[in-house]
């Protein structure tokens, strides 16, 4: 057998036959698929529903199954098995998210290649129980028409639905829970879109986590890096989203529960300014932090949920995005010096050879460097009213159900519990100069910095490895909660990981209000650096 070989290793005649082969799958061309079989009845195929022995059994099969949805391949393996026998190894990319393996024997005879053997692992299965609490077709129905008419949403779980407990990741408190007898305003507006409940999605424990592992039910999968942690508290939606169960993720985002996930799992994840969202009928974890979100797999679908859901308010601060004025979300970016400095050496060049690649476009904006202090001071400052907050609203029912709550979040809970009405008043005080400071910065400039310090940590990590990740990245993501500012993080960056190549977001952050000219700003940096960026109707990769 031949060492580690890619796409430029296969034969020129096999990868012919095998991107035929791709496209003949997208169109559902049986006679081609037929053909590309080997006849008789040693030809095997199997996916996870069981194996197929035989062509006659594989063509019935193919002729009852339909389509595949569209995708493209992204990665090939090869490997020559013998003379005038390979293997086949690859990725698939859906155009509607997530990824799929296909394992494949080829044989030549008679001078043609053909499929003696075929393995197939679809892109994850329409209900995972790590994503998702409770699912419908749909769950709740939205408005026959809309600007969201077609957009499946992913709730996290702590938003009230009427004829639903809320369960906020813990099935203890899911059990004590009434179903709710309204539904939050943050769903409505998607429902008055036009845009449908496709589930209750999983989250962290109350939120307090931004890993994305839970103790009870499980780690939902990485979107785009199988064996990473997919990040949290909002890894439910996000998993959803990035999977393609869902074109929508209503989250949180308290100190990064939406940019953390966003960025580890390649999706456009939005903070929206704090309190522009009604928050009734949401469980909250810290209010003073506390704000709504959405994650998306491209910017366009952001863009018609910022529109809608945001209005008017949102609108008058988007006209200048492309107008003359530009005083709400200028072209002109300034990184925060401390903060790129937490980043990961190879997030850090990753980031760096972005800014060049920018300065170098037609339309180069304004770029560059501001100081904004020490990000422990804001850190320190922010845990403290963030414990203070959540022990106000969850310490007595934890006091009455001792045991109920995963190791990690316990002993967040444990901590918070200690925090005095002096430390809290301290750290309040601590924060308002730093808020003061950041919302100065952006009255006249959109902060540009990574979201998190690298790419999403594996899941088979220790404690020690995911709380000292989990340090680094509060340092990046707590200072817009501070200030209370919007920012989204967009997956404009690439990093090599020891899972393999993974996505890392970019933060922009802008002044308060200015949510929906950020998004805009954001797409068109996006446009600036590649347009596959902006939508996913973009193939790449290797041809179908």
């Amino acid at each position: 057998m031949n060492g580690t070989m890619g796409a430029d290793a296969v034969p020129a005649d096999l990868f012919a036959a095998f991107t035929r082969y791709e496209a003949a799958v997208v169109a559902n061309d049986l006679d081609h698929l037929d053909a590309a079989f080997a006849p008789g009845e040693a030809t095997m195929r199997g996916d996870g529903a069981g194996l197929l022995v035989g062509h006659a059994a594989i063509s019935a099969f193919r002729g009852t199954r339909g389509g595949v949805p569209p995708r493209h391949i992204e990665r090939i393996e090869y490997r020559e098995l013998g003379p005038d026998v390979a293997l086949l190894v690859s990725v698939s990319r859906y155009d509607a998210g997530g990824t799929g393996l296909q394992t494949q024997v080829w044989e030549r005879t008679d001078g043609s290649w053909r499929i003696t053997a075929a393995h197939v692992t679809p892109r994850a299965a329409a209900l995972d129980r790590r994503i998702w609490r409770t699912v419908g077709d749909p769950l709740v129905p939205g408005a026959s028409d809309g600007p969201l008419a077609g957009l499946a949403v992913a709730v996290k779980d702590l938003f009230a639905i009427a004829g639903h407990p809320v369960g906020a990741g813990n099935p203890t408190y899911l059990d004590g829970r009434r179903p709710e007898t309204s539904t939050a305003p943050a769903v409505s507006d998607l429902l008055r879109g036009g845009a449908v409940v496709r589930g209750i999605a999983r989250t962290d424990e109350f939120a307090y986590s931004i890993a994305g592992d839970n103790a009870h039910y499980g780690t939902p999968p990485h979107g785009a890096l199988p064996g990473a942690l997919p990040g949290g508290s909002s890894s439910g939606p996000a998993a959803a989203v990035a999977t393609g169960q869902a074109e929508i993720g209503l989250a949180t985002d308290t100190a990064g529960s939406v940019r953390v996930p966003a960025s580890y799992q390649g999706l456009w994840g939005l903070r929206t300014t704090h309190g522009l969202v009604p928050r009734q009928g949401l469980l909250p974890l810290a209010p003073s932090f506390d704000t709504v979100g959405w994650l998306t797999r491209d910017g366009d679908a952001l863009q018609r949920v910022v529109d809608w859901c945001l209005g008017d308010a949102g609108a008058r601060a988007a006209e200048s995005v492309d107008g003359d004025s530009g005083h709400d979300v200028p072209w002109r970016f300034v990184v925060p010096t401390e903060l790129l400095a937490l980043a990961e050496p190879e997030t850090r060049a990753a980031f760096e050879q972005m800014l060049d690649t920018l300065a170098q476009t037609a339309e180069a904006p304004q770029l560059g460097t501001v100081s904004i202090g020490d990000p422990d001071a804001y850190l320190t400052a922010f845990r403290t009213v963030q414990g203070a907050e959540a022990w106000s609203h969850h310490g007595p029912w934890i006091q009455e159900h001792p045991g109920a709550l995963g190791p990690a979040v316990a002993e967040r809970f444990r901590a918070a519990a200690r925090i005095t009405a002096e430390d809290e008043a301290d750290a309040r005080a601590a924060l308002t100069p730093r808020g003061d400071l950041l919302r100065g910065i952006v009255e006249d400039a959109v902060l540009l910095l990574p979201t998190v310090p690298g790419p999403a940590p594996s899941r088979a990590g220790g404690g020690d490895q995911v709380d000292a990740v989990r340090a680094a990245t509060l340092r990046l993501t707590t200072p817009a909660a501070v200030a209370g500012l919007p920012a989204l993080s967009v997956p404009l960056l690439t990093v090599i990981s020891p899972l393999g190549a993974a996505p890392v977001g970019v933060s922009l952050v802008a002044r308060a209000g200015a949510d929906v000219a950020l998004v805009r700003l954001a797409r068109r940096l996006a446009r600036a650096l590649g347009p596959a960026t902006d939508t996913t109707t973009t193939t790449g990769g290797l041809p179908a």
